[in-house]
């Protein structure tokens, strides 16, 4: 176990506590996944042997898609322009255009900028800008002993069937590692949870291991505040706001969940610590993500609603799982049906439930959760609601333009202008003469004030500036 997650929590149907629940997070499949891990040990042969698909998954592991639905490519390519217009811009989308983006995320982020996008909404990106050369001083640091071991253990659990992942001490798990002990480093209040590992690789599937790792940063401290921390209060709280909103949403499955006294933490802790990545096929997993960086939690409670509705939510369904044991066994084995990326994507962007009904419901359950337990232990920042929220809140920075200067003085003494020399002279021989006065001045005569105001730039200063200008342009490139 990563944490001693607190005793006195729900016990599961077959005797469980909630240890036991954190456990199997670490290790869904017992001994079936620590067996992998080297190339020689998967389909009997080496990476010249091995076949994967374009999320890249082994073909015929559990993690491989089967058929699925394909943009067209020349749809495809005009979603890439117009999120690279956005990108290149994000500021002024963000400020004026966040609905646009919204609709976009809903229908999908292009694979190829999928990894750049999640940073520009997550705000990792910002964040990273901030904290120029932080990820590479906790890569220095040697870690807690006690942290490092248990993240040894799970490197080779996560995702063992994709390509990244799938050698033991392979690139992929060495990232994950410098990502997952940076961060018990850069909050050593908070160290390690196993949840937090699929999510690491998940990220890193998408991007480098520093950029990984403020992505993980902004989804433990703006997404997700609290769900990684001591005693699973944040995860329990939001359990019990679940199932309130399962009331609104499907009473058949509220009413069924409620009389067998199924406790929300027993079924919805893999899904929410993990952001449905160990759950759901994986072209469903990246469409979920997309939304959920663009509007936050509120995407996961979704999720998690429509599986609950379309799982228990008739009396059809409800034959074959009158009990405990059969109902729970439900929720482990989901109907490929209701999780197929296009019908899921659908059902979430339709359900009408809003991050003000979230909150609501929050403080409410907060409010329970103080009568029963008193106050929280574990002190959060508050959850910001998606992109536009931590965008509010967390504003990039705006470079100053610094002027190239068109007239360089070298070293000295400032010298006198020749037009206020001439006006001195003037002055002390009387009255200015034709040649000193304004008609003098505006034929252009050399050394003039006009010419002072005016200066010639030379080539060399013009293609200086222009570059300047075409560098602060580029800043969000």
């Amino acid at each position: 176990m990563a944490k001693s997650r607190g005793g006195g929590g729900p016990s599961s149907p077959g005797g469980r506590s909630l240890a036991g629940t954190r456990e199997s997070l670490a290790d869904p499949g017992g001994d079936e996944l620590s067996s992998l891990g080297s190339d020689s040990e998967i389909n009997g042969g080496g990476p010249e042997e091995r076949r994967v698909d374009k999320f890249g998954f082994i073909v015929g592991s559990r993690g491989a898609e089967g058929t699925l639905e394909e943009v067209p490519l020349e749809v495809l390519r005009q979603r890439e322009s117009k999120w690279l217009d956005m990108l290149n811009n994000w500021d002024k989308w963000m400020a004026k255009k966040h609905k646009k983006i919204r609709l976009r995320c809903q229908k999908g982020i292009p694979p190829s900028l999928r990894g750049r996008a999640w940073q520009y909404l997550s705000g990792s990106k910002v964040k990273l800008e901030q904290n120029m050369g932080k990820f590479d001083e906790l890569d220095l640091l040697t870690g807690d002993p006690k942290w490092l071991d248990v993240i040894e253990r799970d490197l080779h659990r996560q995702f063992p069937f994709h390509e990244m992942f799938v050698s033991r001490g392979g690139h992929g798990q060495q990232d994950l590692f410098r990502v997952l002990k940076a961060y018990t480093l850069y909050r050593p209040e908070e160290g390690y949870c196993q949840a937090q590992a699929p999510i690491a690789a998940v990220l890193l599937m998408h991007m480098p291991a520093e950029q990984a790792f403020w992505c993980l940063v902004q989804i433990c401290e703006k997404y997700l505040p609290g769900y990684y921390s001591e005693k699973l209060e944040a995860i329990q709280l939001d359990g019990q706001i679940l199932f309130s909103l399962l009331h609104k949403v499907s009473p058949v499955a509220y009413k069924h969940l409620s009389k067998q006294k199924i406790d929300p933490i027993l079924y919805m802790t893999e899904w929410f610590m993990c952001a449905f990545s160990r759950t759901l096929p994986w072209s469903s997993v990246l469409r979920v993500w997309d939304m959920f960086f663009c509007e936050g939690v509120k995407i996961i409670f979704r999720v998690g609603l429509v599986l609950l509705k379309h799982t228990l939510g008739s009396s059809d369904k409800l034959k074959s799982c009158q009990g405990q044991y059969e109902t729970m066994e439900r929720l482990r084995a989901l109907s490929p049906k209701i999780m197929q990326e296009a019908f899921l994507v659908q059902e979430v962007i339709e359900l009408p439930v809003t991050e003000r009904q979230i909150e609501r419901e929050h403080l409410i359950q907060l409010k329970k959760w103080r009568e029963t337990h008193g106050e929280l232990q574990c002190k959060s920042p508050p959850r910001l609601h998606g992109a536009k929220a931590i965008s509010e809140a967390e504003p990039a920075p705006r470079k100053a333009l610094e002027p190239v200067p068109s007239i360089i003085v070298s070293p000295g003494p400032a010298p006198v202008p020749k037009a206020r020399k001439s006006k001195e002279k003037s002055r002390d021989k009387g009255p200015a003469s034709p040649a000193n006065g304004p008609e003098a001045e505006g034929n252009g005569a050399p050394g003039t004030t006009r010419e002072l105001l005016h200066p010639q730039v030379s080539p060399h200063h013009q293609s200086k500036e222009s570059l300047s200008s075409r560098e602060s342009e580029d800043t969000y490139l």
